[in-house]
């Protein structure tokens, strides 16, 4: 699994001080995609030493997110694994799957899952019309918690 860059980001996961790592070669290739550099296979190899590094650099992070990652699951979620069991930290997954095609193994891995592929005639999280969805998961059962989407749109509504 590769890498691209990271930043420091406050509004992906919300109420979070967020590393998100920006995963490469994406297999879904959505038309309209933001990141279309993120479709190759490039960058610098993701290892737990260089997730150690960079929550080294930046302590006061409360969450990790993985931005794709969707070309090597098994490898995703051992590395979510790692930031939950290390460094008690949330984790978060932006993937291009629809809830249903996420494994169970995924759906414990991770605190906040935003699912769903870019379509652009229904816009991103915050178009009221996307088809895109973000969640909290109850970690220990893999299911939705609550869906935090309007969260995006500028909702203020309890779920």
């Amino acid at each position: 699994m590769r890498f691209l860059d990271y930043d420091i980001v406050f509004q992906e996961v919300p109420d979070e001080t967020t590393l998100a790592i920006n995963i490469s070669g994406c297999p879904h290739h959505c038309l309209g995609c933001h990141s279309p550099q993120l479709w190759l296979d490039q960058g610098n190899v993701l290892t737990a030493q260089v997730l150690d590094t960079l929550i080294a650099r930046y302590p006061y992070i409360t969450c990790v997110a993985f931005m794709g990652g969707d070309a090597d699951l098994p490898m995703l979620c051992s590395f979510a694994d790692y930031v939950r069991t290390n460094y008690q930290l949330h984790t978060a997954w932006y993937t291009g799957l629809n809830w249903e095609q996420v494994p169970n193994e995924l759906r414990h891995a991770f605190d906040f899952i935003k699912v769903g592929p870019y379509i652009k005639a229904l816009g991103a999280l915050k178009n009221k019309h996307t088809n895109q969805r973000f969640f909290r998961i109850n970690t220990a059962t893999g299911n939705i918690q609550s869906d935090l989407t309007y969260r995006f749109q500028g909702g203020n509504r309890q779920t």
